[in-house]
């Protein structure tokens, strides 16, 4: 049996490079982190969404 590992703590915002693409870990509330893949271009386009919002 493949050993489980445990849910410990969510840990902060994170975005690591990995290969050609971006992967952001956003914790949640409640417990648990919600995992995006995304191309550069992608992320780029999410940045300036981002930007024009908070200015």
């Amino acid at each position: 049996m493949a050993a489980m590992k445990p849910r410990t703590g969510d840990g902060p915002l994170e975005v690591t490079k990995e290969g050609r693409g971006m992967v952001m870990r956003i914790p949640l509330e409640g417990g648990g982190r919600l995992v995006v893949e995304m191309t550069m271009e992608e992320a780029t386009n999410l940045s300036e969404a981002l930007n024009s919002v908070t200015g």
